[in-house]
């Protein structure tokens, strides 16, 4: 008896065993059909179609081929979106564009035949990107009696409705204030830094719920919210100082409690927002407070750390997500400054998109937003002279769209990416090639690849253990679709 169920069971366990490889050996044997897309320096090659690919089984590589390897079995965060900023700049420019090339720039973005954005930043009240500084209060007036976004009627609020519907009727939207008014801050500008003052506090934490109910009346849905722009930076336009400890402590005991008793519990509260230097400082400071923490969706950041000529810090980035992995990582903003309309067409810029989003993207981030989505042939507008690049300008004099690499680039990954995606495991065996990978809900996985030197190369892609041969041109971007 004991010798029928020993043979029943070994037998079982065969079976089983044999099934599973046979599994196996189904899913590593199943034919991978690919479809490559292509941006490239010195061509026409602009989100094109240039290939399609058929995969083989893969050998153990050689040290003396360039591969990248993808392992469909390891995955990490979700991807929320990729989109970029509706300032006063941007909405002032469309306005002033023809119905149909203003049709032609939210097609650009906002729909699947564009580059499919999925998020949207905006600011309360002005920024640099505005024509003049401004709030939605009367001087004085800390009681908010004379709160409105009436000044965001004529061009910010219709722009972000049109965006919206053409984005497919949702479009994920968070805000951010540059400065509190003048009144509420120690040095009396909206202008050069300053401090809000303690007596403001909730004042100031009920501006932004008043907001976000405005908005919402709208009908344009407010899913969340940084506390400062650049809180470390005196700036020449609007800014306001928060060290670690007062963005701490004024989260905790004034802005998350405000939105609580507001009803806007659920918005995502977003620290920091400035550059990757500091991130890790002021996470330990805030997100080691569990009072302060329990209001926190994420840490959001910024690329210009690289003014000072340093190399962008993504370790820095990946210490965060080691050390509060609860926490979301996402881009808040970016751009190429010093404008110069000689270089529209400058590749470099595109490249700095692409180094940094797969480099985020592979260091944990989940989100990604541009700065302007749209300006004028100046820069601007910008009532501070604080010129820079975005990836669409409109010459006004002529009435053009011109789109730049970077906007080709940031395409790579906001068409084939879609809300819900989880990145990959995805490494490369030269530095050469930077990638990342991500797997859309639908089972259908989205490669980037990224050439930035002046040699084309080619090289393997090993998706488990299947593989397949290609070119990538010099100064080049790929989207590997299968």
């Amino acid at each position: 008896m004991h010798l029928l169920i020993s043979f029943i069971l070994i037998s079982a366990l065969s079976i089983g065993n044999q099934d599973v490889t046979q599994r196996h050996l189904s899913d590593s044997s199943k034919e991978i059909k690919a479809k490559v897309y292509t941006t490239a320096k010195n061509t026409d090659l602009r989100l094109t179609e240039t290939q399609t690919l058929e995969f083989s089984m893969g050998e153990q590589p050689l040290e003396t081929e360039l591969s990248i390897f993808v392992n469909p079995d390891k995955s990490f965060q979700t991807f929320i979106g990729i989109g970029g900023a509706i300032t006063d700049a941007s909405a002032e420019v469309f306005a002033k564009l023809s119905e149909d090339k203003q049709e032609e720039l939210l097609d650009a973005y906002y729909s699947t035949e564009g580059i499919n954005y999925s998020l949207l930043r905006t600011t309360i009240h002005s920024c640099d990107f505005s024509e003049e500084s401004y709030t939605y209060v009367e001087e004085g007036d800390g009681d908010l009696k004379t709160f409105s976004v009436a000044p965001d009627e004529e061009f910010r609020i219709p722009m972000i409705k049109r965006a919206i519907s053409k984005a497919g009727g949702e479009l994920l939207t968070y805000v951010s204030p540059w400065s509190p008014p003048a009144f509420m801050k120690t040095n009396g500008n909206m202008l050069k830094g300053g401090k809000l003052k303690p007596e403001f506090y909730d004042s100031w934490a009920l501006y932004y719920a008043k907001f976000i109910k405005e908005y919402e009346k709208r009908d344009i849905p407010i899913w969340g919210l940084t506390i400062q722009n650049e809180p470390m930076a005196t700036q020449r336009w609007e800014s306001c100082i928060y060290t670690a400890e007062e963005e701490r402590d004024f989260l905790k005991n004034h802005l998350g409690p405000t939105l609580e008793n507001e009803g806007l519990g659920d918005k995502k509260i977003i620290v920091w927002d400035h550059n990757r230097d500091l991130i890790v400082n002021r996470s330990n400071t805030i997100l080691g407070d569990p009072e302060a923490a329990k209001y926190v969706w994420g840490m959001g950041f910024h690329w210009y750390e690289t003014w000072t000529g340093s190399e962008p810090l993504f370790d820095n980035l990946k210490s965060v997500k080691e050390s509060f992995p609860d926490k979301q990582l996402i881009f808040t903003e970016g751009c190429n400054e010093a404008f110069d309309a000689e270089k529209y067409q400058f590749w470099p810029n595109a490249e700095r998109y692409g180094n940094s989003m797969i480099n985020d993207f592979n260091s944990g981030t989940a989100a990604w937003t541009d700065w302007n989505i749209l300006l004028d042939e100046n820069g601007g507008p910008n009532h501070v002279g604080n010129f820079c690049f975005a990836p669409i300008h409109a010459d006004l004099q002529t009435g053009e769209l011109i789109k730049t690499p970077s906007y080709y680039y940031i395409g790579h990954f906001s068409k084939f990416i879609q809300p819900g995606a989880k990145r990959i495991s995805t490494t490369a065996s030269r530095s050469m090639l930077e990638a990342t990978t991500f797997q859309n809900e639908n089972g259908q996985m989205a490669t980037v690849v990224m050439n930035s030197t002046d040699e084309e190369i080619n090289y393997q892609l090993y998706v488990g253990k299947q593989k397949s041969k290609l070119t990538i041109q010099a100064h080049a971007m790929q989207t590997i679709v299968y």
